[in-house]
């Protein structure tokens, strides 16, 4: 066989000999094998604990420790419901449509015995789970609904098979959901009433798909009219763990059993501790009345049988006093002392005292990233045509500088008459600036304005037109574009500016950023324009760090969770004890962390609701629900992207909807993201309605919102780059306040003031590329708006 017909077969599975490993590399050896890679020690080690590898043992070992943790955490909070002294199981019933009854649903549990109030709460026990309920029965009232599922474990939803829930359902569903809610559990009435019996079970799926919408969770519901299934909810309600609420189980709460005024004692709330341990020396916030001090903590008496509950016996002994106020408690001040604030003698105290016209400020311009430009230069009137700079001979200086006046140098009538013996004096030609256009300095030639398109054309001669013509020039233009600015939102803080207004003095709050995110921002320039008590508010440089080392501080002492107590609370309210009986109205009080009644200047996140179809200027009145409390505000809304260095944010006129914003409001402080749900009240019905949700940001009093405006005008001549402007100032005073800001156009172009033409306000700019004729030339101004006060809803 020839050589050329031997076929060689290539093997499938490449094999390759292992490289010898040598134990005395060289540096370059090693170099070249690691590729130019550096491996840090620091980082190349395995830190978090999911990236150790572990041992067969340690693997068991860990999920034994987390076995026995969460074996703990369930005993830990099921604990307070065990034994013939535990606490009730806390239970909301809340009917979503219009022929929903909370009191015939409780009635339907066959192990429910006794009187059910028509609104209110009522204790039986379970003697088959070995259990107490406290049922919470309430009407289809927005505010009572919430109040009761706050405090709630469990929260029966009381569907209809007959009727749709309705539009007030809706707002009752997404408010408690909003608010935050313990374990839910649907059930639906009239069931029975819906025939042929074979449409049942749709029924009670299409409720269960509407149900999920909002708690996906939620896979089963229950029928009151089966003695089976109602049977079942009780002993879902008996044996469940209660998930609980993370905002209200960081401190400690209360629903009230009993309630009583004396001369003597004051008020008596009675109920068990819920959430945290309960101090005496924390103030205790009673919603719809505002924060109290606890005069003392008493072991709830056991009553005699036949005796009445509430009844004082002078013969028995005292109740026990399980905690009792110290030197450390918190006051009701919620104010800093006015000592802590002495203020400046330069500066005035009120609003009313501040400068609000320029006649009072020796300023010649207008403040830009905290610096009044022009302040420096010699009080001159101001004119025209901005002054040139000077030549001034080779080595003279700025001190010799001040000494020579213009008639003495570049005069026509001196030194320049003679060239012969000027020609031998050398001068230094000043360095380009932007003012001079694009080929420095510009020569001071005139020409006509009808030559301003020319190629060779540099400047021209302006003439004012008539204040009549002017007059209406304006109002035509303005009219003209009334459809452009409606439609167009790109320019939302424009604002116009009557012709015979000053714009320095309309405008003296106002100040100039180069960029709204590293800026500067002087505080100092709005001392005279903050509020009275600005000063006085709490200030918190940290807000985390705070808000971690006061609630670390609830976790230790006080009377522990499960106990029965008696409050007393100092001062407290004598109507309390009839408006809020338990057979009238549930009432809750709940404790405050350290400081948290102190006013500040407290931000919120809003997200408009979705049903929400108009916007809601700033400064509206709403009623916001911010974890136990409900205040009635008027907050500025700003951005919610993160501010930057300069920690100032923009201000909003209106709450767009699908935008969420951040409300700043002065309200009493609160540790912790808390949810924050916000209504208004309608003007036609008086009801309220839900217009957003959010959570409790932080309390930051150097947050900076500041207010913008953008004063737009026309370009009314072109030439390459220099461009005359009209319409945005009226007067050459005020073109001349404002020079120093930067100018910018709606399609990007950006460029600056270079000089007044005549006495109406007309100028030329520059700018760093031809703009269009359409185009509209803007400036931005900022200012510092402060927060208006809250005020406790009492209803």
């Amino acid at each position: 066989m020839s050589t050329s017909a031997v076929h060689h077969h290539r093997p499938t599975a490449k094999q390759s000999h292992k490289s010898f490993k040598s134990r005395h590399a060289t540096k370059s050896s090693l170099k070249t094998k690691s590729k130019g890679k550096v491996h840090d020690p620091d980082t190349f080690n395995r830190k978090s604990p999911h990236q150790q590898t572990m041992s067969k043992l340690d693997r068991r070992n860990k999920n034994r420790q987390i076995a026995q943790n969460k074996h703990k955490d369930l005993i830990r909070e099921t604990k307070i419901f065990d034994g013939r002294k535990g606490a009730p199981r806390i239970v909301a019933v809340v009917p979503l449509c219009e022929d929903g009854d909370a009191q015939a649903a409780v009635r339907q549990f066959k192990e429910v015995e006794g009187d059910i109030p028509d609104i209110g709460t009522i204790t039986t026990r379970i003697e088959r789970f070995k259990q107490k309920i406290q049922w919470i029965v309430v009407k289809r009232d927005l505010l009572s609904v919430l109040d009761a599922c706050k405090v709630a474990d469990f929260v029966v939803l009381v569907l209809s098979a007959k009727q749709e829930v309705d539009e007030h359902g809706e707002l009752l569903l997404r408010s408690i959901e909003a608010q935050g809610i313990s374990n839910t559990i649907p059930a639906v009435q009239h069931l029975e009433t819906i025939e042929p019996a074979k449409q049942r079970p749709d029924v009670k799926k299409s409720l269960l798909s509407y149900i999920s919408h909002l708690f996906p969770s939620l896979n089963k519901i229950y029928a009151f009219e089966s003695e089976q299934e109602s049977s079942n909810i009780i002993r879902t309600l008996c044996t469940s763990t209660p998930k609980g609420v993370h905002w209200r189980d960081a401190r400690s709460y209360l629903l009230a059993d009993d309630m009583r005024w004396s001369e003597q004692e004051g008020l008596v709330i009675g109920g068990v501790v819920r959430g945290k341990g309960l101090k005496a020396d924390r103030l205790v916030h009673i919603p719809g009345h505002g924060d109290f001090q606890i005069e003392k903590i008493c072991e709830y008496p056991d009553p005699p049988k036949s005796v009445d509950v509430m009844a004082i016996d002078t013969d028995m002994p005292g109740p026990k006093v399980l905690d009792a106020p110290t030197a450390s408690q918190d006051d009701l001040a919620y104010l800093a002392p006015e000592e802590v604030y002495m203020p400046d003698a330069d500066i005035p105290d009120t609003i009313s005292e501040a400068p609000t016209s320029m006649t009072t400020i020796s300023r010649k311009g207008v403040l830009l990233d905290g610096h009044h430009y022009f302040d420096d230069e010699i009080d001159e009137p101001v004119t025209t045509t901005p002054s040139r700079p000077r030549k001034l001979p080779k080595g003279t200086s700025a001190y010799q500088a001040a000494w020579i006046l213009d008639d003495d140098i570049g005069s026509e009538d001196s030194g320049m008459e003679d060239n012969d013996e000027d020609m031998n004096m050398t001068f230094d030609d000043p360095p380009v600036q932007p003012e001079d256009g694009e080929e420095g300095l510009a020569p001071p030639a005139m020409t006509e304005v009808g030559t301003e398109f020319g190629d060779e054309a540099r400047s021209e001669m302006f003439l004012d037109p008539a204040p009549e013509l002017e007059l209406q020039q304006i109002a035509e233009f303005r009219k003209s574009r009334v459809t452009e600015l409606a439609e167009d939102r790109e320019f939302p803080d424009e604002i116009e500016l009557h012709p015979n207004v000053l714009a320095r003095e309309r405008l003296s709050r106002y100040r100039g950023l180069k960029s709204l995110r590293t800026s500067p921002w002087e505080t100092e320039e709005d001392r005279p324009f903050q509020p009275a008590d600005w000063d006085r508010l709490a200030k918190i440089t940290d807000y985390r760090s705070a808000k971690n080392k006061l609630t670390r501080e609830a976790l230790v002492g006080g009377v522990p969770a499960g106990t029965k107590v008696q409050i007393y609370i100092r001062n407290g309210p004598a109507n309390l004890a009839d408006s809020s009986t338990p057979a009238n109205k549930p009432l809750a009080i709940f404790s405050l962390l350290r400081h948290e009644h102190k006013q500040a200047v407290v931000n919120l996140s809003i997200t408009p609701s979705s049903s929400l179809t108009a916007p809601i200027k700033s400064k509206d009145q709403l009623l916001v629900q911010v974890g136990p409390r409900r205040l009635l505000i008027s907050p500025l809304y700003s951005q919610s992207n993160t501010t930057g260095r300069n920690n100032v944010t923009k201000f909003e006129r209106f709450l767009i909807p699908g935008r969420t914003s951040v409300a700043t409001f002065v309200g009493p402080l609160l540790w912790g993201n808390a949810p924050a749900i916000y209504f208004q009240r309608s003007e036609a019905s008086g009801e309220l309605s839900l217009v957003g949700t959010g959570s409790f940001l932080s309390a930051d009093q150097s947050r900076i919102i500041a207010k913008r405006i953008v004063l737009t005008g026309h370009p009314f001549k072109i030439h390459k780059k220099l461009v005359t402007v009209r319409y945005m100032f009226f007067n050459a005073e005020d073109v001349a306040w404002f020079k120093a800001l930067p100018l910018f156009t709606r399609r990007g172009r950006s460029g600056f003031i270079k000089e007044s033409l005549g006495t109406h306000g007309y100028f030329k700019a520059t700018f760093d590329g031809r703009i269009n004729p359409q185009d509209a030339v803007a400036i931005s101004l900022y200012k510092r708006v402060f927060p208006r006060g809250s005020v406790e809803f009492r209803g």
